[in-house]
Order: C-alpha cells, then sequence, then structure tokens
C-alpha cells in the first residue's frame, strides 16, 4: 500500500488550544483489550433490521435512553464499537448500525452509497427508531459522514467524538488512491480483501488489514476477519462502489458549519496512524466551534476505538458530562 509518511508525534505544547487528557494509556492498554466485549456470535446473535428507504439497515443496539450513535470506518462495519457499547450502554441507548454497502446492511437496489447517501440514511433511521437527538461517536471514514450530519443536521447532534478520519483539508487521504484506483479496476476485494479473508495470519500481517490499522494486530482474531470481510467479498460491486465514493473530496465545504456549531466536539487521535496525520486533529481542533480538546493516544493506530474501548468510554462519558453541562471548563 502507498502509505504516507508518518509525519511525528505531535507534543502538547506544541498544538495551540489542544487540551490533553490524563487518561492512563497504559493502563487502557491492557493484554487483551478486548476482553469485556461481545463475541462475533453474541454481536451476530443481537443484529437486528430496520426496514427504510435505503435498504434493511443493519444494527445492535445496547441500553435505554438518550442515544448515541457509532459510525465505523472502512472497510469495517458496526462490530467495531462492540466494546464501547458494553461499557457506555449503562449510560446511553448505544447503536452501532452498519452503514450502505459496508458490514450486513441490505441496500436497496440502485441506492448510492456515498457518504451523502450514508447522512440521509442515518436521518432516515433515526426516525424509524424514534430518535430526535444523538451523541455521535465516529471513526475514519464514519467520521466524514459524522461532520456531514452535523452540518446537515446540526439540530439532531448532542455531541460530536471524533478518532482518526478524513477533514476538509486531508480528503481523501493520500493512502486511499490505490484503494480508489483498484475500485476502478474492479480489483480492490479480488487482490486485497479475498486473499485476507482466506489467510488470516496475512491479515495480521504488516501488509495487511492487522499491521495495517491496527496497534495490535495479533489481536485480531480471525472471527473478526469474517465479520468485516465476509460480507465485502461476497458483494464486491458494494465493496467497490463505497470506495469510489470517497474518490472526491465529500467534505468541501463542511468547515463553516463546523465552525458554526456550538456542539461540544472532543477529539481523540492515534499518533501512530500511517493513514491520517496528527495535523488533522489539530486543524478539527482549530476549527470545531465548540472543541473540547485533543487527546492524542501514544502509537495507536487507525481503527483503536475497537482496540481500546475503555479509552472512547471514558472519553464519551466526559463529553457526555459537558454536552449536559454547557457551562462546565474545558477538558484537561
Amino acid at each position: 500500500m502507498q502509505r504516507r509518511q508518518f509525519l511525528g508525534l505531535v507534543a502538547g505544547a506544541g498544538v495551540a488550544g489542544a487540551a490533553f487528557s490524563a487518561l492512563p494509556f497504559a493502563a487502557l492498554a491492557a493484554k487483551n483489550p478486548l476482553r469485556r466485549s461481545l463475541d462475533a456470535a453474541a454481536f451476530n446473535a443481537a443484529r437486528r433490521f430496520v426496514p427504510t428507504r435505503f435498504g434493511r439497515i443493519a444494527l445492535v443496539e445496547r441500553g435505554a435512553g438518550q442515544a448515541a450513535l457509532f459510525l465505523h470506518g472502512f472497510p469495517l462495519n458496526g462490530f467495531q464499537w462492540r466494546g464501547a457499547l458494553e461499557r457506555l450502554s449503562a449510560y446511553r441507548r448505544c447503536i452501532a448500525p452498519d452503514f450502505l454497502g459496508l458490514g450486513y446492511t441490505q441496500v436497496r437496489e440502485g441506492q448510492g452509497v456515498a457518504p451523502v447517501d450514508q447522512v440521509d440514511m442515518l436521518s432516515a433511521l433515526l426516525d424509524a427508531l424514534s430518535i430526535d437527538r444523538v451523541d455521535l461517536v465516529a471513526n475514519d471514514s464514519g467520521g466524514a459522514v459524522a461532520q456531514l450530519f452535523l452540518a446537515r443536521h446540526p439540530q439532531r447532534v448532542r455531541s460530536l467524538l471524533l478518532t482518526n478520519c478524513d477533514t476538509e483539508i486531508d480528503c481523501p487521504p493520500a493512502a486511499m488512491k490505490p484503494v480508489i484506483a483498484l475500485a476502478h479496476d474492479g480489483q480492490f476485494v479480488k487482490q486485497w480483501l479475498a486473499p485476507w479473508l482466506a489467510d488470516k495470519e496475512l491479515a495480521r500481517s504488516a501488509g495487511g488489514l492487522g499491521g495495517m490499522t491496527f496497534t495490535h494486530p495479533e489481536n485480531l482474531t480471525d472471527a473478526s476477519i469474517e465479520m468485516y470481510l465476509g460480507p465485502l467479498v461476497r458483494d464486491p460491486a458494494h465493496t467497490h462502489a463505497y470506495a469510489l465514493a470517497l474518490e472526491t473530496n465529500v467534505l468541501a465545504g463542511v468547515q463553516a458549519a463546523i465552525g458554526r456549531s456550538r456542539v461540544p466536539v472532543r477529539i481523540a487521535w492515534g499518533t501512530g496512524d500511517t493513514i491520517f496525520s496528527p495535523d488533522n486533529a489539530a486543524y478539527l481542533d482549530r476549527i470545531a466551534g465548540n472543541s473540547r480538546g485533543v487527546h492524542y493516544v501514544p502509537g495507536a493506530k487507525l481503527f483503536f476505538p475497537e482496540e481500546f474501548p475503555e479509552l472512547i468510554a471514558a472519553e464519551a462519558r466526559h463529553l457526555w458530562d459537558l454536552a449536559a453541562h454547557p457551562d462546565a471548563g474545558e477538558t484537561t
């Protein structure tokens, strides 16, 4: 994969306006950080489908009360958030849907799968679930969808927790170019995903999904690889369509809307990510109208929200408290 040059770790003093969490990363990075999460069998058993005009949307839901919506990355699905759902279900009605074109959602024939389509689908999904407002938690291309959702439906967002993701100044990231090129040729699934699905050790290797995007690829189980890649290999047309929809800057012009918003925004960013630079976190912190700072997670790669659900849960709970008490001070 042609991955962008890592731009170096960002020190706290070097980022204006960024507040660093005192959460002990070492304590959160336990030997088996997913030990308290739903396994694949339990997650599959909990999945249900909500009919919408976009198709039958697959989701897993935990908890009750005010809703929180968890938006996954590519090529993952809602299973990415299983650990966070278990830890946060005492505080929110936690909902992890699968995007159109990814995971187990059954897309209506002829339906697009671009980020704007995902936004419209999520709005319809919330209507179907009788939910007015949500706390958004997002990663990777799900972060782009979350920003678009905030821009188009500001009244429906209570708070926004962003992890490593696209920004208007880095969309799509350079690392996506080989993926998009292969998708144009109809070869991305055949050349990348199918071999990883067939050979789980290859998937965990330095050149596989695990090595490229997980901080501890050895913890990426065979069952997780099946959960993520199985649906995509079985439906290459939608997989390629999702990748191709990311070819243009889908966030062009969104900065103004994010700047106007008074929704509290918190950013948790893994500094070991070779796809999205820490510069993006500083940019989000600078432009958000109500930023509550950045927590840089040393050495963590793109999909760290799956690996360190304790960290996500702690950040989410703190942000939700701030949203409930808007006059509270800045995070530290």
